[in-house]
């Protein structure tokens, strides 16, 4: 067989190779959903046919008000925690190309040239002298023929973890959007305690007033001054202590949004909650959260690499065969490089097969199915963590628009025993401590009202968070 019949031989035995190429790795099954077919039945919600999963509803549409949509868009946009997981896809992309560029040989051309002088006294036959070689062309080295599914399992796995890095910024985009809300309630919430204070101080200020001109004129006691001086004192803690936490949360929404808010997104004081800034939401089924979560689908993924590294570890009991060849031209001379007659070639194929490492193998094998089955197990503890935080969710909404509905009606019901007070004590009906107890009680369901208000709303944006909202792979912004 001549030269050029071999070399036409080598790619088509090549890939004959690689087609009958197998993979040692475990067939990959989903586990059990380790969680209920159904939400608790103290809070299970109806299921409507034709309702939109939650995860579908893009946050511009869950969300009303045009200024928190504003700076959710600019959180998405700035925040370096979800810049970081962003940049995390491009470097996973950037590995497993790496990791694919194995299953193809690569060429490389070059050309090189040697020159040497021998001495007589130790060149073959005495005659020593000058002498120059000239190679140039083109190889494959060290070229892994894929017999037993190795580099294809490692190129699996870097898909797989590419694929986690996705899910990963998906469930960064979730979170960012959730917390940009939550602590922008938090904020109108401050608004409505710090307006609150501010009006009970004035309130209380006026009446401690009272009391020290009736206590100059001897129509009052020690006893409800320092009642009424213990209010007022009350009232300012009051308005320091909201006025300190209005100052946490717009520096944690600052944070959140990676600059400066714009003063016209900023919620001013003196703003009112809308009572439709929210969409309501279907809770759908467990078994939706599969496809819904991006966390959960992040730890199939790496559940998928951890299945795929078990076929790269198996492949190290097996025989391993890599090619390395060349072709070109050669000569002693520069010039005569390309010249008729200097063609040359070489073809070094090399195997190797394990016969004794010590065990080395057989505890890497150990390792990875260990690996394999934390997978499995950090699987499962993502789903249960799923299942509670919308069963939580659920037992939220399901209480809390009741609560929110008792406090006002006792926030009605003590404004009108706080009326009522004021005109008896006005009228010498009643003492000064049943109408400071009146005023006492009417602030403290006041502040009950907004926290309960501002409870129930937050629990929403934690149900839409839960159920995989806040993500859309159409018009989604960041």
């Amino acid at each position: 067989m001549n030269t050029v019949t071999t070399l036409k031989t080598v790619p088509l035995a090549l890939a004959a190779l690689l087609l009958s190429a197998c993979s040692l790795a475990p067939v990959y099954e989903r586990p059990a959903s380790p969680v209920a077919a159904d939400w608790p039945a103290a809070v299970a919600p109806a299921v409507q046919a034709g309702d939109t999963a939650a995860h579908e509803i893009r946050w511009q549409d869950f969300f009303q008000d045009q200024r928190l949509k504003q700076t959710i868009g600019l959180a998405l946009e700035h925040n370096r925690d979800l810049r970081v997981a962003i940049l995390n896809i491009e470097r996973a992309r950037s590995l497993y190309q790496v990791q694919a560029a194995d299953r193809l040989p690569t060429l490389n051309a070059g050309l090189s040239g040697a020159r040497q002088r021998v001495p007589d006294l130790v060149a073959p036959g005495g005659h020593g002298g000058v002498s120059s070689s000239y190679t140039a062309g083109v190889g494959v080295t060290a070229f892994e023929l894929d017999l037993f599914g190795r580099v294809r399992n490692l190129s699996e796995a870097a898909l797989d973890r590419y694929a986690a890095t996705e899910e990963a910024r998906r469930a960064a985009q979730i979170s960012l959007v959730a917390e940009v809300a939550t602590v922008y309630e938090a904020v109108l919430a401050d608004n409505r305690l710090l307006e609150l204070s501010q009006q009970t101080l004035a309130s209380r200020t006026e009446s401690h007033q009272r009391q020290l001109q009736m206590r100059e004129q001897g129509a009052s006691s020690e006893f409800d001054l320092r009642q009424s001086e213990s209010l007022l004192e009350a009232a300012k803690i009051a308005l320091a202590q909201t006025t300190r936490q209005r100052a946490l949360d717009e520096n944690a929404l600052t944070v959140l949004v990676g600059r400066n808010l714009p003063a016209e997104l900023l919620p001013a004081p003196g703003t009112h909650w809308d009572s439709k800034v929210m969409n309501e939401l279907p809770a759908g089924l467990p078994s939706g959260l599969l496809a819904a979560r991006p966390d959960i689908r992040r730890q199939e993924a790496l559940l998928r690499a951890a299945n795929a590294n078990i076929g790269v570890a198996r492949a190290a009991f097996f025989p391993r065969i890599s090619l390395t060849g060349a072709f070109g031209s050669s000569s002693n001379e520069l010039s005569g490089l390309f010249d008729s007659g200097s063609r040359a070639w070489s073809f070094l194929p090399q195997i190797s097969l394990p016969l004794f490492d010590g065990g080395r193998n057989q505890a890497n094998l150990g390792a990875v199915k260990a690996d394999r089955d934390i997978a499995v197990a950090q699987y499962d503890k993502t789903i249960q963590v799923a299942f509670r935080e919308v069963a939580d969710a659920l037992a939220g909404r399901a209480t809390l628009g009741e609560e929110l509905r008792a406090v006002q009606a006792q926030e009605a019901a003590e404004q009108v025993r706080y009326n009522l007070a004021r005109q008896r004590y006005d009228g010498g009906q009643s003492s000064y401590l049943e109408y400071l107890d009146a005023q006492r009680s009417l602030f403290a369901v006041q502040q009950q009202t907004i926290r309960t208000s501002l409870a129930e709303r937050q629990n929403r944006i934690g149900l839409y968070k839960a159920l995989g909202g806040g993500w859309s792979t159409a018009g989604s912004q960041g």
